[in-house]
């Protein structure tokens, strides 16, 4: 990720981070430690401010985001070793298709080529649940399959 920096005469550095697609977030660093972070949207757009730091709070900050408190498992730079298949995790909201349907009824791997290989229901887990399990609100489902199955399934079920 390219990360431009601009010196700002009298107050300190700019630094532009591209985020997502043409959006960026934007840091100025002033020369007594404060911190103020932008959101510019794009190109054409003026910058939002979204907060001020101190120089304790940005450092803390970075840290978290660094994974200096937790070290997330990054899905993208990991390497599975199931033929591409990876599995996550789905709140079943109120109102979603499959609420009230069985698992055989759903035809989710049918539909998608993904597995639902375990429910969460409040503290009890269903592994490899069976046909007739009917799926409720609040549930969270457990699915394997590749990135593509899983956004599928996540499109065709959950949206």
């Amino acid at each position: 990720m390219d990360v431009y920096e601009t010196e700002v005469p009298g107050v300190g550095y700019k630094y532009e981070l591209p985020v997502d697609g043409d959006e960026r977030l934007v840091v100025i660093v002033h020369h007594d430690g404060k911190r103020d972070v932008y959101r510019r949207p794009d190109p054409d757009a003026d910058s939002e401010k979204l907060l001020t730091l101190t120089g304790e709070q940005a450092r803390t900050l970075g840290a978290v985001l660094e994974g200096g408190y937790f070290q997330p498992l990054e899905l993208d730079a990991t390497r599975v070793p199931l033929d591409g298949a990876v599995m996550e995790w789905f709140d079943l909201a109120d109102g979603a298709a499959l609420v009230g349907q069985t698992l055989a009824a759903a035809g989710i791997r049918q539909e998608t080529g993904a597995s639902v290989i375990a429910i969460q229901r409040g503290s009890d887990t269903l592994s490899n649940p069976e046909p007739g399990t009917t799926f409720r609100a609040g549930d969270v489902l457990v699915i394997l399959g590749t990135r593509e199955q899983l956004a599928e399934f996540e499109a065709s079920y959950l949206d």
